[in-house]
This record gives structure tokens, sequence and C-alpha cells, in this order.
């Protein structure tokens, strides 16, 4: 009978440190700004070619470039953690060569053209940490104008000899040209 109580008393040991252990686990809610990922390949087989992981602001009726994000001010292409670009081949950013490897990327966003900058100081929140010292490309693209877009996004147009990587929000799109270097 001992036997029984001691099993017993461990049981319930047991079982109320599990659920104190259970109710402490406490999620923060959902990101209003998530984050995504989009790959850039020359076919849907082959291996990645660029990789962005970037946060998704939504516009939320908000004026956004000028406003939420002013003129003339650096800005972290994005929300929250600043904006990764991963070239698994070296590329031609702009004008500018750029060897394989990840990196920020910047802009300073103007009415009609933008600024966009790659800088080697990765794994840093916003623009709290941007120093132009780390700059490894910039380039400008003009401002042009499309259908409206909810929430921030990237993505890619191949053109051949070189891809475009588009960046959309509201009805503004820029457009980087990206040669890659095989």
């Amino acid at each position: 009978m001992k036997k029984i109580y001691i099993n017993l008393g461990l049981a319930c040991i047991f079982t109320y440190f599990f659920s104190v252990s259970l109710n402490a686990q406490e999620f923060r809610n959902l990101d209003t700004s998530p984050h995504d990922i989009v790959y850039f390949r020359t076919n849907k087989i082959s291996p990645p070619k660029i990789k962005v992981l970037y946060g998704r602001p939504k516009k939320n009726g908000r004026e956004i470039f000028g406003n939420v994000i002013p003129y003339g001010k650096i800005w972290r292409v994005g929300a929250n953690e600043a904006t990764e670009v991963v070239f698994y081949n070296d590329v031609v950013f702009g004008e500018t060569e750029v060897k394989a490897g990840t990196y920020v990327l910047y802009a300073i966003p103007e009415q009609n053209e933008w600024t966009l900058i790659l800088s080697s100081n990765t794994d840093v929140w916003g623009t709290y940490e941007y120093e132009d010292k780390y700059d490894v490309a910039r380039t400008t693209a003009k401002v042009s104008k499309a259908e409206f877009l909810e929430a921030f996004s990237i993505g890619f147009k191949d053109k051949g000899k070189h891809v475009n990587m588009v960046l959309a929000w509201d009805t503004t799109r820029i457009t980087a040209p990206i040669k890659i270097i095989l």
C-alpha cells in the first residue's frame, strides 16, 4: 500500500509542475507587420540566386510616403528588423559589383527618385545602426505608379540578362536592376 501512495504522490507533484509550466507559456500577439521571404530563381527547380527577408507593414488608411516614411530620410525598407538581401552569386547592383553574401537594404525615398543602399552591417533593427561607412553599393531608381497594394511587398521580374527587384506599396513602385554574375 505504501508503494501506491508514493507513486500517487510523485504523480501529483509531476502533474502540478507540468500544469504550471503549461500555464507559464505565453505568446505575444501576432506581429502587425509579419515578415516574408521572396526568392529569385532562374527556373522552378534551380537553387535560388537572391533571397530577401523583409517586414510587411500595411497602409491602414495612412499617407505613407512623405508622411509615415518622410522624404529625404533613411528607411529600413519594410518594418521592424532591417530588410536583408542574400546574393548567392556575385551581382552588379546598379553600377556596382557586389560579392555574394548577405546585406541590409536601405532606401532614401524622394517623390520622383529613390536612393537604394546595400549595407554590410547586418542583423540590425530598423535604421538605428545605419552608418554610411558600411555602404557597399548605392543606386538610384525612378518612382512609378501602379495598382494599389495594402501591404508592402517585394518581388522580382526576370529580364533575361538581369532581374528587376521591385519594391511596391500603396501605388508606388521602385525598380532596382540587378545583374547576376555567373
